[in-house]
């Protein structure tokens, strides 16, 4: 691993990440498109127009519509006129919605625990900042 570029092993560990925030999400019966169009909705704090919802998920608004499809069928998300533009559908999370996203946050916590779990408190605290730092200059 001496040898290997530094994007390359980040890409590396990021896809081991995901591999493992997937396998817990799929005891919640989600998909992480799933889980991150009701973490959209949370961090939003209010209903979103789909074309909003596709905007923050960077995704093409037909694209939104089978995610919310199968939202709204397990009832963690409910469809609303909007009342400023009767022509738009509003989303909106529910209690349910609410609760299986807190669900959601701690697989993403413990995959995180789990992958990490090799460094010490102070390396996780170390490369924290690092990637703080990098991700800083986007933002």
């Amino acid at each position: 691993m001496d040898d290997m570029e530094l994007s390359e092993l980040v890409h590396l560990v990021s896809r081991r990440l995901r591999h493992g925030w997937k396998n817990r999400l799929e005891p919640l019966g989600l998909n992480p498109g799933q889980a991150r169009a009701l973490r959209a909705l949370v961090d939003a704090g209010r209903p979103l127009r789909m074309v909003q919802l596709a905007e923050q998920l960077r995704i093409v608004p037909r694209s939104v519509t089978p995610v919310i499809d199968t939202l709204e069928e397990r009832g963690l998300v409910r469809r609303e006129v909007d009342p400023a533009n009767r022509r738009s559908t509003l989303v909106v999370i529910t209690d349910a919605g609410r609760e299986v996203y807190e669900r959601v946050r701690e697989a993403r916590r413990a995959a995180g625990h789990d992958l990490f779990a090799v460094l010490t408190d102070e390396q996780r605290d170390q490369l924290r900042e690092l990637l703080g730092t990098v991700e800083a200059q986007f933002g």
